[in-house]
Parts: C-alpha cells; structure tokens; sequence
C-alpha cells in the first residue's frame, strides 16, 4: 500500500496489491483522472495518459490554445460551466448570482490510517497501517471556498473511501446548491449498470441494463435511502459473472435523500456521481462555516461479482459496523408482531415466551403497542411509557419475567414519529415537519418528527434512555413508517430551509450515536417498514437490520440474494413466520422458511403456540442447527451460486474463514416434471481437503474440494415425477442445506 506523488509531473498514484487509482494536476491547476483498475507497476510518469485534442465545438480553457477542453478530459470532481458541459459534482450559488467555480490545486497532505467524519458515518481503521489517506486540498480563487478531497487506500482490497469537505474562507455567504461524494470519470463505457430496486415487500431486486449514452440514475427524495432504491450500484463488463470479469461496485454510506448517477456522453466516456441527492438540497455557508459529504466507497476487482461482494463483506462487517456486536454471533429471536399484532396481554406474551423459551429460543422482541394509549395505529406514537393496562409491572416488570425464563427482552420503538393523537405532540404540535398554510400529509396515521432540531432529538432521547437505563433491555427494534413530506421546519430561516432533509439524517445520526454511547451492549436492529433504510449509514450504529417485512421464504430468496450483493449476511434480519405466510398468502414447509432464514442473523415471527407438537419439535432442532452453525452462516464467507432470479432453484453457501466447514443453502422454487440431472459447482473451498458432505443426519459421502467446486455436487430429484420407494420429486418450495466438513487425515 503506498501514496505516491511526482512533483516534477504532478501526478499521484495511489496502489496496494489489487489496485491503481492515479490522477494528475491539469495545466490549469483542476485536477484529472488518469486510471482506476487493477494495479500497475509503479512508475514516476503517467502523463501519456492524460489526451488532449482539438475537437470542434468544443470550449477551450486558455485563450488562444486548442488544447484542455474540461469537456474532453476526464476529472476528479467536475465543474459545469467553463468548458465542461455534463452534470458536474458541485455547483454554489453565489451573491452575485453566478454558479461558476473553479477548484484549483492549493497543496495536498498523506497520512496513516483514516480520519473520522464529525457526526456523519463512515468506514475506520483500528490501526494506522490499514489504510493510507491523501487530502487534496484546492480553492477557488473567487469565492475563498476551500474544498478537500479526501481518498482513504485501504491495505487489503480494492477499495478507494472518497468524500468532499468545503470550508468558506472567503467573506460572503454562498449557497452550497450540489455537493457530491464521489465524481468518477470512466474512460469508456462498455459497462452493465446493476441498480437494486424494488417497493415495500420486494426490496433490492437486481436490475441490469447495458450503458447507453445519455443519463442512466436512480436515487431517493423520500427523506431516507428507500425501499425503492438503494444506495448502491455496480458497473460490470458485460462479460463478467459472479466469478470472473472487470467489476466495479459504488456505495454511499448514507441513509438520505441520494443520487446515484452514471452519464455517458456522446465521446463514449462515462461520469459516475454518487451524493446527496442535490434535489431539495441548498446548504448556506456562511464565513467561517464548513460541510462534509457523506463519505463513498468505490471497490474495483477483475474476479467477479461474487469477489466485488465479499470485499464490501468485509469491510462493511469489521470496518463499518462497530461495538460489542460487531463480531459477536447473534442471539436467536422471537419477535410477537405476526403472533399478536396489537391484540396482545401481559399474560399472552408470557405464554409466548414460555414455549419459545422451551424450543431454544434466547430473546423475546416485544413489538409495536406496549406504549401510552397504543390499542392501533391511530395514537400513541411519540408517548414512550408502558401502558399499564397492558403491561402492569411495566418494561422492567415484564423484562424480569422473561429474564427468569432464561430469555433476554428486547423492545420496539419508532421515534422518529408520533401520532397526532398523544401527549407528546399535543404538548409541541409544532414538533413535526409541516409547511404553515398547507395541508398536512400522513402515512399510517403518523407525523415526522422534525429531526432537525436539537431539542426534539434531545426529548425523544430521554425517553428512551428512561427505559433502556434500568438494563432490563438488551435489544431494540428501530422502526420508521413513513417517508417525509411537507419538509420544512419551524425551527429554520426561509435561506435554510433546504438544509432540513439532511440536517433531519443528522439528527438520526446523532440520536443513534447518544443510545450506542450510553448503552454499548444494547443490540440495535434498524427497520423502516422493512427495507426502506436499509443501507450503510445505518450500518455503522445498528450491526443488522430487518431485510424486508415481508418474511415469505420464497420471495425472501430475491430479497437476500439482491441484498447480498453489497451487505454481509450478519447485517440482515430474516425470521422464520407463519404460513401461510401474511404477506404473499403462500404457503411453504417450516424447514424452506428456516433454511432460507438461517442465512442471516435468525428469529421468529409467528405464534408458537399455534404450532403442532410435531412443529414445535421441529423448531427444537432449528434453534439447535443455528446455534451449532451460526458463526459460520453470518460471518463466513458467502458465494451466491445460483440466481431465484433465472429458473426454477436457487442457492448460496458460506464457507468459514478456515475452509474447514461450509453450509450450502439449495432451494426449490417451483418443481419441474421429469427434470434432467442436475449438478450444483460449489466455490470457496480449499480443492485439497476432504470434505464429508451431508443432509440432516445423511451422510451423502465423502469428496475433495476440487471435486464439489469442479465436477459439483449432485442435486438431481429422487423421482422424476412418479411414486417412487426411496426419495420422492419433493415438491414445490422445497429446500435442502447440506453441511460440509473437512475430514481429518
């Protein structure tokens, strides 16, 4: 891992074993990008690399010289304006109406390690020789605005960390109308784009489509990151699979508004923009006052998707994630919400979590409607007391209860939100986000808390920390149900108002990292409806959250795999629930909605007690299959094999950091009559061990490594379709998880 800088030819190359990012400072003291992708013998001149030719049409940077046309170089962080004409990273209005700038090269500092970003979320190191960071620091004469660009290397990996700090140094007031994290000019654009896309209930589904000159974008200005689309995009060359090929991966760690941008121009080069989404956005500067974007990560390999995944793995699971959590395997939940909804006793919870107690389950998760006068969803949001008519001994009350079990309690809250109908907002109505005059929209009968001020966060706070403070509880469930609207605050000036969605992320941010402080050992889950704030913002406070509300194991086989490709196993919420199911009405065997939730952090979401003994006997054996296995399903390494997305199975499998042991995940999605052989390559495993290979309690056989990953594992049906002795055909949804481990010679 090393920084280089050639003074003599203004070139910086950053590299370490896999990559090569250089840049150079242009004649006219902007700087421009010379090369991202694999690693390249370090040398002192790169300057070939920098093409300037005349092209008709085009506008000229110095008078009188055909040469640096800004449309026609690629850049570090673009400026519209002064011959570039594409959407650019930045643009400040300034007093006399005019959104030129011009950052020129100032001076430039390296240094071990990685710093922190102040109230903001981002990436770390736990020792300096992890990481290197270049700041390049560069003013615009005009203004006094002063902007640094900070590139963290990593010493492993291909990962670049990339956002923008600008100070005002100058002596007016200017408007910061567009500040983006990571400006990314490509020098072609033989690319596949990867969006994750989706809506409530089918979240982070792939989508791939060919670049195409023009505007290719996905983002939010929902107020959160959205179960619409996700702060994430992968650019792959068309060739490229999940095990070989040039691959780029782009992901902003931010729960806001964002855009995610790739404009390719009629030269066939291509910008890629990821920040804030500059929709609605207008931060003022005055003199003196400074902003920081939310920080990119940029990742580049030549081995494929699978490999693209497992560097963000990675780094988003030990780098990103933080606290007595982080490496932690997670404790197996039962969560009441699908068992009880609202309808729910102090004694009828109790039940509950005596059966769940008793079939090996650790933490009982008391979900929305212990709290104020919250018999629905109409009141009671924002007023976070027990109720104690539902709950006589209160939080604590009801916590010692199941701690005597031998279960720990975790809790429910959304306190972003509060219903109009509650103390709370009848004591500050003028807490929430809304325009005077206008109508006031509502999504589940619920408000926005205006996050924004100091004040509100503080008071919510305090509620919660009034409950957690007692110890009685070890987890909590972090809801959100509803994107903003109205987004304007009381507590701001009419030049300030388009600071308020962010300043709102903030407030989150801040009230996240007050509950993590005072309470280290607490377990945070993040939610949002399901996946609607499911990115890696939220990632550096809450070390998992719920993938999706919709628990139905066959839709959740597309909500996993999609997740998959950027979020570790460990960071996704999958529970086991009833079936039928309640979202999709399907109906799937216990062990399919098991085996596809055991790949992920594990729980429950059903009333047990509405279970067969037969069942409940089955849940036992779940319980304990997770508890032998978990460590190496949430934290191995993970291969996604085959796509739900792309025929009638689907399947994945987590390999230990050892090679030692692997589960591998093979699912059913809908069966097939008379279906050929079929044969499932494995990957991950160390081709010379021998590895005994069973189902359940089956010993299927033993075979080497490079038999399973080469020649693959046979999958074929018992039956073709007939009534057979032995193995039948299965059925629809059907699934299988069989467990490698090595054999000792």
């Amino acid at each position: 891992m090393s920084i280089f800088y050639s003074e003599s030819d203004r070139i910086f190359h950053l590299f370490n074993e896999q990559i090569s990012y250089i840049m150079t400072i242009l004649p006219n003291g902007q700087l421009g990008q010379l090369y991202f992708g694999k690693k390249i013998h370090p040398q002192k001149d790169y300057s070939y690399l920098l093409e300037m030719v005349p092209r008709s049409m085009a506008s000229y940077v110095f008078e009188n010289e055909r040469t640096l046309s800004l449309e026609h170089v690629r850049q570090e962080y673009g400026v519209y304006g002064s011959s570039d004409y594409r959407f650019p990273a930045v643009e400040i209005l300034q007093k006399n109406g005019s959104r030129i700038s011009d950052f020129r090269y100032k001076t430039h500092h390296i240094a071990a390690g990685k710093p922190a970003l102040a109230g903001l979320p981002a990436t770390y190191t736990e020792a300096d020789s992890e990481a290197q960071t270049l700041t390049l620091v560069l003013e615009d004469p005009v203004t006094g605005v002063e902007l640094k660009l900070y590139y963290t290397l990593f010493a492993q990996g291909g990962i670049l960390a990339r956002s923008a700090h600008f100070s005002n140094q100058g002596t007016e007031a200017v408007h910061l109308l567009k500040a983006m994290s990571l400006c990314m000019d490509l020098p072609d654009c033989d690319y596949d784009w990867i969006q994750f896309s989706g809506a409530w209930a089918r979240e982070r589904h792939p989508r791939v489509r060919h670049l195409e000159q023009g505007i290719q974008s996905v983002g939010s200005m929902r107020g959160h990151s959205s179960h619409e689309h996700n702060p994430f995009l992968i650019l792959k060359r068309p060739a490229a699979d999940e095990f070989q090929g040039e691959v780029l991966g782009f992901s902003l760690i931010y729960s806001g508004n964002f855009l995610a941008q790739a404009e390719v121009d009629t030269h066939s080069t291509t910008r890629v923009l990821l920040g804030i989404n500059p929709e609605w956005f207008d931060w003022k500067l005055e003199p003196g006052e400074s902003f920081q974007t939310p920080e990119a990560v940029m990742v580049y390999t030549n081995q494929g998707m699978n490999d693209l995944s497992q560097t963000f793995h990675r780094l988003y699971g030990r780098r990103l994630a933080r606290g007595y959590w982080r490496d932690r395997e997670r404790p197996i939940l039962i969560n009441n919400w699908e068992a009880t909804y609202f309808d729910f006793t102090e004694e009828k919870i109790l039940r509950l979590a005596e059966t769940a107690c008793k079939a090996g389950i650790e933490l009982f998760v008391l979900d929305d409607g212990w709290f104020g006068k919250r018999l629905s969803d109409r009141a009671g949001l924002g007023d976070w007391r027990a109720n104690p008519d539902r709950l006589p001994g209160g939080i604590d009350g009801l916590a010692e209860k199941i701690e005597k079990l031998g279960m720990k309690f975790g809790l429910w809250f959304e306190p972003e939100m509060v219903n109009k109908d509650s103390d709370l907002y009848r004591e500050h109505p003028d807490w929430i986000l809304s325009v005077p005059g206008r109508p006031q929209s509502q999504g589940r009968y619920q408000y926005v808390l205006d996050f924004s001020r100091p004040e509100v966060v503080d008071a919510v706070y305090q509620m919660m920390a009034d409950i957690l403070g007692s110890g009685k509880v070890s987890y909590v469930k972090w809801d959100m149900n509803r994107s903003i609207t109205e987004c304007w605050s009381a507590a701001l000036p009419a030049d300030r108002q388009g600071e308020v969605f962010h300043r709102y992320i903030l407030g989150v941010y801040h009230l996240y990292e007050q509950l993590n402080t005072a309470f280290p050992q607490v377990l945070f889950e993040s939610c949002a409806s399901g996946g609607a704030r499911f990115d890696p913002g939220l990632l550096y406070y809450a070390p998992q959250g719920w993938t999706s509300d919709d628990t139905d194991a066959i839709e959740r086989l597309k909500i996993q795999y999609g997740t998959s490709y950027c979020y570790p196993v460990s960071s996704m919420g999958a529970h086991v629930s009833a079936s039928p199911n309640h979202q999709v009405g399907r109906s799937t065997p216990l062990r399919t909605r098991a085996n596809v939730a055991c790949f992920g952090t594990f729980g429950y979401e059903l009333d047990l007690n509405r279970l067969t003994s037969e069942e409940l006997e089955t849940v036992r054996r779940q319980t304990a299959f997770m508890k032998a296995w978990r460590s190496v399903l949430q934290f191995g390494t993970f291969y996604r094999l085959k796509s739900p997305f792309a025929g009638s199975t689907a399947a994945w499998m987590s390999v230990s950091q050892n090679q030692q042991t692997a589960l591998v995940g093979w699912y059913r999605i809908l069966n097939t009559p008379n279906p050929p052989y079929s044969r499932l390559k494995l990957a991950g495993l160390n081709p010379d061990f021998l590895y005994t290979v069973r189902e359940g309690e089956r010993i299927l056989g033993k075979f080497y490594g490079d038999e399973l990953m080469y020649a693959g594992l046979i999958t074929t049906n018992g039956g073709s379709g007939e009534v057979l002795e032995g193995d039948g055909p299965g059925c629809d949804f059907d699934s299988r998880i069989y467990i490698l481990e090595r054999v000792q010679e």
